[in-house]
């Protein structure tokens, strides 16, 4: 049975219900993704456009095909895992969908993760081939002789470093006379992607064949409706778990085309890329966002081609959604989603935003809040911490039981996000878990107070962080980045704490401001806050 096509106008109602035992139990999701695009026509349709060209369907099977037969050369079994540290070229499709139709298991991991991290990775998943690109090839130079289960490393590039160059054995291996799909099941583990690590060693998330397709079917075609005719670019590297839906799952599903930037994204870049091509479907965090409003050459509203915009990764400012709208016509789409459940299971719609607001729930997912000792919460208003229940949950943490437990408690999955679900049925974002404030007695979320700050016309970014005072009481602390930098004074400090005093109840405003050049971020943009609070304990 084929994706839903949200192309396709004749396309029967999706039942969300259905959708998990919709696919077979004998399935592959690469012979899926590529063969129904193949089926369709779509051979010749542009398929991803790089640095280096456009790629179309049909040479993405191709290069598919190859790569399988490349892994077969090199003596790679059934379940076996492959590590790919790629940046954003077609060389990332090609490896990951090829491992995956012969049955290998890719793991694609942070390009800017330390050497330690991957030395970690590399051991806990017992990897038996390393694809990484030229340019990341430094951080593991010094790994490869120590990793124990690795016995053949391929480079992305022009210079292979003395190992097999990628290109070379893609060249040398001729597809074979029929289309090889190793037999693999719809429960069978699929891919890993491991967890940011925040806090200990990053955690591997194992997720099935049928994940994808269904990231798909729920969201990207109920949601978003995705077309054909969408041409598609994400900030969000398809190493993440919300770029691979973004760049990959979804636009392959309908047979659209993905832009592909291996560089690190900057509203420069971002700003030539999106005059270049004629960019429908935006994918971003409200980092990004807010930067690209701040960018001192904004992009002509007439030169854009966009008709949905989509954020998530943390919560969207509610100012920066209505800026959004008013320079460019069209609201961003805030969402939340998680490696564990894969991609956006809570989200605004198209006609039906609430900025302030994650949305509802998505088709297919079920929401609820839990309060701090497990009961759930049944009236509206009360914060609680959001688990979630739907078929794309990963199927554990890899050899980490201790973690699965606490994560994965029978159908639900828990966020780790404190929210309120409002009269409306809409959910508000209150921080993490570990984030939330208690400011005597009373919980105080940080998004609230760095929203407040965000609305003052010299305030670019701010994170709120729990801070003791001279008696070891927890109160708001603030680190803020201003539009400009001269302005970091104590006049400004005093303006801005004001001026959360109107906005918000007295007790939430911050006790102190600290001005910052830039926060410590995530590679897709998100705020690290547990990098602040660190600075309050003594070395």
């Amino acid at each position: 049975m084929a994706l839903v096509d949200a192309s396709d106008p004749t396309a029967a109602a999706f039942d969300p219900r259905a959708a998990d035992e919709a696919i077979p139990r004998a399935y592959n999701f690469t012979a899926d993704i590529i063969g129904r695009n193949i089926r369709a026509g779509r051979a010749d349709k542009p398929a991803f456009i790089d640095p280096l060209g456009t790629w179309t369907y049909g040479q993405l099977a191709d290069r598919v095909e190859r790569f399988g037969r490349v892994l077969r050369s090199l003596g790679i079994r059934r379940e076996e895992r492959i590590l790919l540290a790629l940046t954003d070229t077609i060389d990332w499709p090609t490896a990951f969908l090829g491992a995956i139709k012969s049955g290998v298991v890719p793991v694609p991991v942070n390009t800017l993760m330390t050497e330690d991290d991957y030395r970690f990775m590399l051991a806990d998943s017992r990897a038996r081939v390393l694809v990484v690109s030229e340019v990341l090839f430094p951080k593991f130079a010094n790994l490869l002789g120590s990793a124990p289960d690795l016995v053949q490393v391929v480079v992305s590039g022009s210079n292979a470093r003395g190992y097999r160059r990628f290109e070379d054995l893609m060249t040398a291996a001729k597809p074979d006379p029929y289309l090889h799909t190793t037999p693999t099941m719809r429960d069978d583990m699929c891919f890993w992607l491991y967890t940011s690590g925040s806090t200990g060693k990053p955690k591997g998330a194992v997720h099935t064949h049928a994940n994808l397709r269904l990231t798909a079917d729920l969201y990207a075609a109920n949601v978003l409706g995705l077309k054909e005719t969408d041409v598609c670019y994400s900030v969000a590297k398809l190493f993440f778990a919300y770029g691979l839906g973004n760049a990959l799952t979804f636009p392959m599903a309908v047979g659209a085309t993905t832009v592909l930037m291996p560089d690190r994204p900057t509203p420069d870049l971002v700003s030539a890329l999106l005059r270049q091509h004629p960019v429908t479907v935006f994918y971003a965090v409200p980092t990004f966002y807010a930067a690209l409003l701040a960018h001192s050459f904004p992009l002509p509203r007439g030169q854009l081609k966009l008709r949905l915009a989509v954020s998530a990764g943390e919560a969207l400012p509610p100012d920066v959604g209505r800026r959004f709208k008013e320079r460019y016509g069209i609201d961003i789409l805030d969402g939340i989603g998680s490696t564990e459940m894969l991609h956006i299971f809570l989200s605004n719609t198209p006609g039906n935003v609430k900025y302030g607001t994650t949305g509802k729930p998505v088709p297919g997912y079920d929401i609820r809040l839990v309060d701090d000792e497990g009961a759930v919460i049944k009236s509206k208003g009360e914060m609680g911490e959001l688990q979630v229940r739907g078929p794309t949950s990963a199927l554990m943490y890899w050899n980490n039981r201790e973690k699965s437990r606490e994560t994965f408690v029978g159908d639900w999955t828990r966020s780790g996000d404190k929210y309120i679900e409002d009269e409306e049925g809409y959910f508000v974002y209150c921080g993490r878990r570990d984030d939330m404030l208690k400011v005597g007695g009373i919980y105080v979320s940080p998004f609230e107070v760095e929203g407040a700050l965000c609305t003052h016309p010299d305030v670019l970014e701010a994170a709120v962080v729990g801070w003791p005072d001279d008696e070891q009481l927890i109160k708001p602390k603030a680190f803020v980045v201003l539009k400009a930098a001269a302005k970091a004074a104590d006049e400004m400090a005093r303006a801005l704490q004001d001026h959360c005093k109107e906005k918000l109840a007295p007790y939430k405003y911050p006790r102190w401001i600290e001005f910052r050049s830039e926060l410590p971020k995530t590679a897709t943009g998100k705020i690290q806050r547990f990098k602040l609070r660190a600075e309050s304990r003594p070395a």
